[in-house]
């Protein structure tokens, strides 16, 4: 296999939080001599670990996952940084004739690699930033998000208006760059021949996970890894603390909140974010391979992939 005559092949694993990629990809890279990419957008970060659903270690034992704890939650982890490091990891795992996953349901992370998109790489400028956030604080998220949407309705079309700090990212971009933000997501020619899986279940089915996961990271100790981060000395005001669950699970440590309520709004949350999530991975997509792994099996996905790759790379490389 030689990067140089062909497109490096790569397995995409999407679907919404809770539908079983992380089993399901670790059995399929198993067994087609795979590496895992991580695409999901919070378990980058070191100490966030019960509260971004990580795999287990002992998951982590049986094949090689990428861009898992690679930074501390103070850093903050960009599109265009993301892009990069997981173009280099998927050339690696290829040069090492591996097979590259790609996998998580974070969607503007997978469509960055599959779509080739040109991400603004403008470094933060913190005093407009801080401007802008005080502009927030003063008349509101909506007063942002008109805004957003006078300078870039596209992108006003695809950020919840409840993400403020998406929507000023957005403003700030296109201050700094004088281009509108939407235009990173223009659809290029991808640099790699895709095999894109999409995994799903039944609504009800998916809900029941959803509640089951959440209640088990409680258990797991969700509370005392929240108040371990916080006693580290890291800032409840960090970025990387508005992944659903960790401001519910601060305002518990602080006595807002009882544990009870916190484990309401997060499974409300998560549910608000699956309905997202489709719209990142649509059923009427042509270019995803969809199943129901509540009625189909595994080896039935991992056919598929093996049928595809095999017009791509040499067979003897998938045993």
């Amino acid at each position: 296999m030689s990067p140089l005559k062909m497109k490096i092949p790569l397995v995409v694993i999407v679907g919404p939080t809770c539908v079983g990629k992380t089993e399901t990809s670790i059995y399929l890279a198993e067994r087609l001599n795979g590496e895992i990419i991580s695409a999901d957008s919070r378990t980058y970060y070191k100490g966030l670990d019960i509260g971004t659903a990580k795999p287990l270690y002992e998951d982590l034992q049986r094949v090689p996952h990428h861009l898992i704890d690679v930074v501390t939650p103070e850093v903050q982890l960009n599109l265009a940084i993301f892009q990069e490091l997981a173009k280099s990891k998927i050339n690696e795992i290829f040069s090492r004739d591996k097979i590259p996953f790609l996998v998580g349901g974070t969607g503007q992370y997978i469509r960055a690699i599959t779509n080739n998109w040109s991400p603004p790489t403008t470094t933060p400028d913190y005093r407009l930033r801080h401007f802008l956030e005080e502009s927030a604080n003063e008349k509101g998220s909506e007063y942002m998000y008109k805004i957003l949407q006078f300078l870039d309705p596209t992108a006003a079309e695809i950020i919840d208006q409840r993400n403020v700090r998406r929507t000023i990212r957005a403003i700030e971009v296109i201050f700094k760059t004088g281009q509108r933000f939407s235009s990173q997501r223009q659809a290029n020619t991808s640099i790699f021949d895709l095999i894109i899986v999409g995994l799903t279940r039944p609504r009800s089915e998916l809900y029941s996970r959803i509640d089951q996961r959440i209640e088990d990271m409680f258990c797991r100790g969700f509370i005392q890894e929240v108040r371990n981060l916080l006693a580290s000395g890291l800032s409840p005001d960090l970025p990387a603390f508005t992944a659903i669950g960790y401001p519910e699970c601060i305002a518990v440590v602080s006595g807002r909140i009882t544990e009870i309520d916190a484990i309401k709004e997060i499974k409300k949350k998560t549910r608000i974010f699956v309905r997202r999530q489709a719209n990142w991975f649509k059923p009427t997509d042509p270019a995803i391979h969809w199943f129901d792994i509540s009625k189909r099996s595994v080896s039935e996905v991992e056919d598929f992939i093996r049928s595809s790759l095999k017009t791509l790379v040499n067979p003897d490389s998938l045993n």
